[in-house]
């Protein structure tokens, strides 16, 4: 049986942040004083976090806030940062995940300014609270003994916004850059929804995106931004729970098939070969009586919904059959391991 998955589910209805993905996590359940134990493993100082019950369009919310000593904005490069995180021994997935954010963000930046991914420099994702709101979140994820993180499309906002670089256009093109392959919706409102830091914990830590996943439900909570947006609650929300392999869809799959009452058992053989050879999952032979009392052999073949059509080509040609029917069908298939072993000094597959 496969090992139960703990799954985080985030719903970007209002777009993402850093400080409202830590936020969420916390308000799910997220032990506030286990999670700053794990980012004060970070060799700086000089920053504090703290998390404020609040409410946004009539929905309660954490917002997380960290408050920073810095008297000047300090221009980390992202080599510098990930050098920060290596050392601070975190738990391997923290720190996985935290690099795995950072190094994302540094190739976007690198592409954005025709540099090296070593050699940028962030600017707001550079200064502690970035630095906090990124390994906090990935810190909560941990606390929380999250397996797998999945999201909802995300929104973003429109028209321009102001950056260490002056006016740049909403979404912000880093932001654009992160969610490459994401499915993403704008809502028309001239705020910053999606920042580069929020896009970038979703871009390198989501497996999956879509509608809520099947899971069994353990814990949801919502974190907040600065802002209050009319008509919207200015909210992210996680949801946490299990997956739960019985609500789960299973890969589509088509069964093909055909009666032949006039081939040998040398044509039937050479076919279930070169129905596996054109791709399918299985094939198979199943005797039957046809009319008149005829014995013969009903040839089955299951195949992806993408091969169908190549597969059915190969059930006509192989059989001399003038025609091939076929069922949807879905399945749910073992996860295997192919490996090899040592039988008697032998190599075994």
């Amino acid at each position: 049986m496969a090992e139960a998955r703990r799954l985080a589910w985030f719903h970007c209805f209002s777009g993402v942040a850093g400080d409202m993905a830590l936020g969420s996590l916390i308000d799910a359940g997220a032990d506030l004083d286990e999670v700053r134990a794990l980012c004060r493993r970070i060799p700086v100082d000089g920053w504090s976090l703290d998390v404020d019950p609040v409410m946004r369009c009539g929905i309660a919310a954490s917002k997380a806030r960290v408050h920073v000593d810095e008297p000047s904005i300090v221009h980390r490069t992202a080599a510098h940062i990930i050098g920060l995180v290596e050392e601070a021994r975190l738990p391997d997935r923290v720190a996985k995940r935290a690099i795995r954010t950072f190094s994302l963000l540094a190739e976007v930046e690198g592409r954005l300014h025709r540099r090296p991914p070593s050699q940028v420099h962030f600017h707001e994702v550079g200064g502690l609270d970035a630095i906090i709101d990124i390994v906090g979140t990935c810190a909560a994820l941990e606390v929380l003994g999250i397996d797998e993180v999945l999201a909802s499309p995300v929104a973003t906002g429109r028209g321009m916004v102001r950056s260490a670089h002056g006016l740049i256009p909403n979404p912000a093109p880093a932001v654009v850059d992160l969610l490459v392959g994401a499915p993403t919706y704008g809502i028309d409102t001239a705020i910053e929804l999606t920042t580069p830091t929020g896009a970038a914990l979703l871009a390198a830590n989501v497996t999956a995106w879509g509608p809520l996943p099947p899971m069994t439900i353990e814990a949801s909570g919502f974190g907040a931004g600065d802002r209050e947006i009319d008509g919207r609650p200015n909210v992210v929300q996680v949801v946490l729970g299990q997956r739960d392999a019985r609500l789960e869809r299973g890969q589509p799959v088509v069964q093909l098939e055909t009666n032949v009452d006039d081939a040998t058992g040398e044509t039937l053989a050479h076919a279930i070969t070169a129905l596996l050879d054109a791709g399918a999952h299985d094939a198979w032979i199943t005797p039957i009586v046809m009319k008149k009392g005829r014995p013969a052999h009903t040839v089955h073949a299951l195949a992806d919904v993408a091969l169908a059509e190549q597969v059915a080509r190969v059930l006509m040609q192989e059989t001399g059959s003038l025609g091939v029917r076929g069922r949807t069908f879905e399945r749910w298939p073992a996860e295997r391991i192919a490996a090899e072993v040592e039988v008697d000094g032998r190599p075994v597959r």
